[in-house]
């Protein structure tokens, strides 16, 4: 299928999760993971009305950005170290996956510098796997606390990676315990996290049932990703 044609069936799976679950079909957004695909892929979306693009590598973003439609949404979903943290900056409009203090510090600074105020999410690593980043549950109050002193990010949610698992229904326990942690964290600290960035194509039904209002789809729009 077309690029078109895969967008517009992922919205009607959209608009179906949402209301089996009783949400409204505009409390979620889309973001289309455009990484290993090229610019001429992102104008096919923008064709129909796709707006919201993910990225994870620095290097390939910033080549393929400037190329592309103006007034998109560039969101940074890959894992981040501090000295691309100001090219993130001057790219990128919201970052999902910020998993320290040092991090988020480092992207206020350079954002401070660059004039600009960001939106990001903290990366929490609900299922406690070695391999994944994120910060530990225990660990996130603390950075909360701290993100209302860095005036040049606004921290509107959190994200999170379940586990790989065959079917979809694998990552729900992961998905509703990060919903859990953002109401308790809500209550605890007043900062809204509005914002829960969770499920991707083989997955993000399921998110939507447990709250997601950003899922990250790549492979279900553009395909298999090209090396």
């Amino acid at each position: 299928m077309s690029v078109q044609e895969n967008i517009s069936q992922i919205r009607e799976q959209m608009a179906a999760a949402c209301a089996r679950a009783g949400r409204e079909p505009d409390s979620v957004q889309l973001v289309a993971v455009s990484k290993m695909h090229g610019w001429e892929s992102v104008i096919e979306a923008v064709e129909c009305g796709q707006k919201v693009f993910g990225e994870s590598r620095v290097q390939e973003a910033i080549a393929k950005i400037p190329r592309c439609p103006g007034g998109l949404s560039w969101h940074m979903i890959g894992h981040l170290q501090t000295n691309k943290v100001r090219q993130v900056v001057q790219y990128f409009d919201v970052i999902h996956s910020i998993d320290s203090l040092r991090l988020l510090e480092a992207v206020n600074q350079a954002a401070q510098q660059a004039g600009r105020t960001l939106k990001v999410l903290l990366e929490v690593n609900v299922s406690g796997e070695s391999v994944k980043f994120g910060l530990k549950p225990e660990e996130t109050p603390a950075v909360l606390e701290a993100s209302n002193r860095l005036m040049n990010i606004e921290l509107t949610g959190l994200m999170t990676m379940p586990p790989v698992s065959a079917l979809a229904e694998g990552a729900r326990p992961h998905f509703r315990r990060l919903r859990e942690l953002r109401d308790e964290w809500r209550a605890a600290t007043g900062i809204p996290l509005d914002e829960l960035s969770m499920g991707m194509s083989h997955d993000f039904e399921v998110a939507i049932e447990e709250g997601a209002t950003w899922i990250r789809v790549g492979t279900d729009i553009f395909g298999d990703r090209t090396k």
